[in-house]
């Protein structure tokens, strides 16, 4: 039972992804076979969704100003399997209308163009965003 005290404790805070939990779980030495046995158990109560995981994820990276590239790389790097990432992707806001709402905020230019570039957007979704963004929405 002690695999499945760290497994709530953990997601109580936080959601997490399948093969994040089974770290957490290795973390505080919980046996490898009793971590796949809590895992399957989560899984098959729906306690533990990577397919939820993706799209909130996604989503929160999102609201927090990045590109489909950065957040596709940080879903890569949860493990996730590419389907459940492009999935999670085609959930969110179109990448350029994010873009957009960044440039009315901050206005155009080449200090803007680069915080998108950071903040994994594609090259030509920043071009469009800083080229087409009207007037009268900077003013």
């Amino acid at each position: 039972m002690r695999a499945l005290d760290v497994a709530t404790k953990a997601l109580a805070r936080r959601d997490f992804s399948e093969r994040g939990l089974r770290e957490r779980l290795e973390r505080a030495g919980v046996d490898p076979a009793e971590a796949d046995r809590i895992l399957a158990r989560l899984c098959d109560e729906g306690v533990l969704n990577e397919a939820r995981f993706a799209t909130n994820r996604a989503r929160a990276l999102a609201e927090r100003g990045k590109g489909n590239a950065a957040i596709r790389f940080d879903l890569e790097a949860q493990f996730l399997p590419g389907e459940l990432i492009e999935a999670a992707l085609g959930e969110l806001e179109p990448e350029r209308v994010r873009a957009e709402r960044i440039v009315v905020r901050r206005g155009p230019g080449p200090a803007t163009a680069r915080l998108l570039a950071s903040r994994g957007f594609e090259h030509d979704i920043i071009e469009g965003a800083v080229a087409s963004t009207p007037r009268a929405a900077l003013e």
